[in-house]
């Protein structure tokens, strides 16, 4: 998955503010302790992060 489509996905879910306040501000446990922007910019692969964000806010299994 592309960063790309990771926003999106993340708009689509909370929408676009939103979106941004949860990747720059919410500390993932799965992620090391690190919020989704610092994740991706970490190397880690934004399926990952956007599992990861899902799980914490139990995003259906129909919408990941």
């Amino acid at each position: 998955m592309r960063i790309t489509m990771f926003r999106k996905l993340m708009a689509g879910e909370f929408g676009g503010v939103r979106a941004e306040m949860i990747a720059r501000d919410h500390v993932l446990s799965s992620l090391g302790g690190r919020t989704a922007d610092q994740a991706l910019e970490a190397g880690i692969g934004a399926k990952e992060v956007w599992l990861a964000v899902c799980d914490a806010f139990e995003v259906p299994e129909n919408r990941r």
